[in-house]
């Protein structure tokens, strides 16, 4: 098999074509299927021309499954025929399609909108149990938010219990009118301030069957971003005809594969550069086609079809208004932004002692130490492995004297066949019934992971596991004194498919269609479609289990802790980012897994989850010096930054390469470090206004067509760029620099007015990630430190880089760091700098947090003045001349002492 998948990629790169499927081995049919028995694609011999005048690039698969041929597809009432556009269907609906559903009366008033129903137009069936009628309800949520959605009125199908709520505004007050064709066969979506169309739907392109629920729009324009959890190979989407399958699975990053968790949500910029976002909340097994029409398909097997949609107009409008109904993202402890450092496969206390005093004999800074599951006895929950970790309570305690945190790694999965009396999980679990169960309901699903013997699988959605949960991690806390939880494999995984004896061969296990998932399976690696759970079937409830557990799961750190919770989860779902950090998963240690990471952590914050990172130096493989290096610079710079491998990799913690690399990550973290006010403060912004921490250029630049597919750089906030090295010998970057004044974050030098709206080639030796400040943004800093405990004592500077205009504003967040609700407590101090007309004015917003009193400002950087001032004073006292520098370049230091709590006015003359 290993030979025929080589086989199968030096077609895709020599055709330009691609696998066919995940794994499957061969190239791909033109019709996007695997070729048959014999090796033939079917339907080659047809000509390019068609029946019809349903144009190529607008054709709607009516064949989404494999196994297409002109019989079946004729059958169906549609029309088979060759394209002359690469990768469209064979099997298409016809301009005159036998399907859909029309309106029958007019609109009936509601509540907070409207409702009309729908009657199925002809008997014929794609996928059979269709349901008709159906009702088309609209809901004027807010100014900014319209709720549509398509449901059987006449019996309860499965909806996410995730409670959205809209107080309700007329129509004349919306941004956003709605209204169906002058024929009835088109509902459409308009901005009303610019009467574009957002979302358009043929009705006859509306499927609403007990098991498959399609429905298309078009969009106005092929700028679209988002959907998950994928490894996308770009930001911007390639809408070719490309499918992407939604549904949680354990599964390592790969093209086309459904991942760990599920975000049907996406955001586009309109022809005109405004932006809008539309999320499915549906947790079925779905897909979606991206096709240059420019459209887009939503397929998915339960559930109702329910959309909201978000007007923006600026993309970090529409993450604001998506995650306030989401979710606002949660905030963080200060020390979880630090550096953070992981193994699966230390495999004894010895060896992690080995890995911390190297990192401390060269000085690197490391806030948070990680334990996989090696930790465990036997690969036990709740359990330490006592010979090969003997001491690790005492570890941790000394970890947490020397201003460290440590994060305890625990599985969904509990073994239950232990000696009876021994393993106090399973058995307090099955006293209080707390398992998915089998398809009876009563019976608990067995499966196999990582523990010895079988397991069984928690149900987070029951109250009662929660109470379970809850108790066992308090317990814990007693055993070993974590700061957090790590909550992994929770798609769930499972190491067969399905559980114990195997699925029924019944409708919810196989459908009629099954999504362009791995496999097409519901089942592989994880349990039985069957299974129940407290809110369902599982066929309905699969990919909300990581979400379901992430919630008690922060709830029982905040109680174990009594600080602001930590949790990191693998499988997320819409709202997730209310209680959880993510990280992209079981990459690889190849330059593509370090490049494509750019597009994870910038696409994670489209979904609200922006405490987000990727395995630095790659989880799977060996990684190789300079690519541990690119990737540490580039790691420096995610949100949540951890450095993490597998078992039996070679070790790749930052110390471990010698002298000049552990320099080289040092000073990189070191600015990490010294930029993290800058950075809490995103995160403030952030869990109060709802938007983005990690922006795309296009995010901040979206009038500028050049910027919206650019996906080797990023940005935190609006004000700091980051251009890492994405290439294997490269020791230049192409950067493009946006209409604006920039200037390099090292030297301070403004970038050449020629650079701006252009792609520029900038250096980048190997101890150098290219980095550059935006005019106009004032950066809080502060003296880095190897932990954040020792750095947050240190003084604080100003980075002031001047926009054209001579101006620039900025502000700081500050609390203690980890006490919960300091800001519901108003607990915290917040200062908001201005400087314009060559003047610092400092505004003390908030002043609720007396452990800022002792902190001082020492520090102030300007970069971007014209002219030499003569004289500067701070707080109308004049400014010695030896404490103030200046260079031609109009970069001038001022060396200050000034406490933090207090208004900071400098004047120059």
């Amino acid at each position: 098999m290993a030979k025929m998948r080589s086989l199968c990629f030096l077609a895709v790169v020599l055709a330009g074509s691609r696998c066919c499927g995940v794994f499957d081995a061969v190239p791909c049919c033109s019709d996007g299927f695997s070729p048959t028995a014999l090796g033939g694609c079917l339907g080659e011999e047809q000509d390019a021309q068609c029946p019809g005048n349903v144009a190529a690039q607008k054709r709607i698969d009516c064949h989404p499954q494999p196994g297409a041929s002109r019989e079946a597809c004729e059958a169906r009432g549609c029309t088979w025929c060759a394209p002359d556009v690469p990768n469209a269907p064979w099997c298409f609906f016809p301009e005159n399609s036998p399907y859909g559903y029309a309106r029958s009366g007019g609109p009936e008033q509601t509540d907070k909108g409207w409702r009309v129903t729908l009657n199925k137009r002809q008997a014929l069936s794609l996928f059979g149990n269709d349901i008709s009628p159906i009702v088309f309800e609209v809901e004027f949520q807010t100014k900014d938010r319209l709720r549509f959605k398509l449901y059987d009125p006449n019996a309860q199908r499965f909806e996410v219990p995730l409670k959205i709520d809209g107080p309700g505004v007329t129509a004349e007050e919306a941004n956003y009118e709605v209204e169906f064709s002058d024929d009835s066969t088109h509902l459409k979506i308009k901005r009303k301030s610019t009467g574009t169309v957002l979302w358009d739907s043929p009705l006859v392109d509306l499927f609403f069957s007990n098991q498959f629920l399609e429905i298309t729009t078009a969009v106005p324009s092929t700028s679209v971003y988002g959907f998950g959890e994928h490894e996308h190979p770009t930001f911007k989407h390639n809408m070719d005809f490309v499918t992407y399958g939604m549904y949680a699975r354990d599964q390592a990053p790969t093209a086309f594969a459904n991942l760990y968790g599920v975000h049907p949500f996406y955001m586009c910029v309109e022809p005109d550069a405004n932006a809008h976002g539309v999320l499915l909340l549906n947790s079925n097994a779905q897909d979606v086609t991206l096709s240059p029409n420019p459209s887009l398909t939503f397929r998915t097997i339960g559930g109702i079809l329910d959309f909201y949609l978000f007007m923006g107009p600026t993309p970090e409008n529409v993450v604001q208004q998506y995650t306030e109904a989401i979710g606002r993202p949660h905030m963080p402890a200060y020390w979880a932004l630090g550096f953070q450092l992981s193994r699966w496969g230390y495999n004894s206390l010895d060896v992690l002692k080995e890995t911390v005093d190297r990192m401390k004999h060269y000085d690197i800074p490391y806030d948070v130490q990680h334990y996989d599951i090696d930790y465990m006895e036997r690969r036990l929950d709740f359990t330490y492995d006592k010979v090969n970790f003997a001491g690790l309570p005492e570890f941790i305690k000394e970890m947490k004297k020397n201003g460290k945190h440590n994060i305890l790694i625990l599985d969904p999965f509990i073994a239950k066949d232990e000696e009876p009396g021994t393993y106090r999980p399973y058995e307090l679990g099955q006293e209080m019934g707390v398992w998915v169960n089998n398809s009876d309901g009563v019976t608990p699903a067995v499966g196999q992971a990582w523990p010895p013997g079988d397991c069984v699988f928690p149900d987070y959605s029951n109250p009662r596991t929660v109470e379970w949960w809850t108790q066992l991690c308090l317990e814990f806390k007693d055993v070993l004194d974590y700061d957090g939880i790590w909550i992994d494999m929770n798609e769930p995984s499972n190491f067969m498919r399905g559980q114990i004896p195997g699925c029924a061969d019944t409708e919810i296990n196989n459908p009629p269609y099954t999504p362009s998932i791995s496999d097409r399976s519901l089942s592989e690696k994880t349990l039985c479609p069957d299974s129940k759970t407290y809110l369902g079937d599982h066929y309905n409830t699969h990919s909300l289990f990581g979400w379901a557990q992430t919630e008690p799961t922060f709830n029982a750190v905040k109680q174990a802790t009594g600080k602001r919770p930590y949790v990191l989860s693998r499988s997320t779902f819409v709202g997730s980012g209310k209680h959880t950090a993510h990280w992209l998963g079981d990459n690889f240690s190849q330059w593509k897994d370090l490049r494509r990471s750019v597009i994870g952590i910038m696409e994670f914050n489209l979904f609200g989850i922006p405490f987000i990172g990727a395995d630095i130096c790659g989880f799977n493989y060996n990684t190789t010096y300079e690519l541990c290096l690119r990737w540490m610079q580039l790691g420096s710079f995610y949100p949540f930054s951890r450095n993490h491998n597998s078992e039996g990799n070679m070790e790749q913690d930052p110390a471990v390469f010698g002298d000049e690399f552990a320099k080289i990550s040092r000073a990189t973290l070191r600015i990490r470090y010294s930029l993290l006010p800058y950075l809490y403060t995103l995160f403030y912004e952030s869990h109060v206004y709802g938007g983005t921490v990690v922006r795309s250029l296009m995010h901040e630049f979206t009038s500028d067509p050049e910027t919206h597919g650019i996906d080797t750089a990023f940005l935190w906030g609006s004000a700091f760029m980051i251009a890492p090295v994405l290439e294997e010998g490269a020791r230049t970057v192409d950067v493009y620099f946006p209409d604006a004044q920039w200037f390099d974050y090292y030297t301070g030098l403004k970038v050449p007015s020629s650079w701006k709206k252009s792609h520029v080639t900038v250096s980048a030796p190997l101890n150098k990630i290219p980095l550059y400040i935006r005019g106009g943004n004032i950066l809080p800093q502060q003296a880095p430190a190897t932990t954040t405990t020792e750095s947050r004592l240190n003084p604080f500077e100003l980075l002031i880089a001047l926009d054209e205009q001579g101006e620039a504003s900025g502000s700081l967040f500050w609390d203690d760091g980890d006490s919960i609700d300091t800001i519901e407590n108003e607990n915290y101090f917040l200062a908001k700098y201005t400087f314009s007309k060559g003047q610092l004015k400092t505004e003390i917003v908030k002043d609720g947090y007396r452990g800022a009193d002792t902190l001082k400002y020492n520090k102030i950087t300007i970069l971007g003045l014209k002219l030499r001032p003569q004289a500067v004073s701070l707080n109308g006292k004049s400014i010695r001349g030896d404490a103030v520098t200046y260079e031609m370049s109009g970069k001038l230091v001022l060396r200050i002492s000034a406490p933090l709590t207090k208004e900071l006015n400098i004047k120059f003359y």
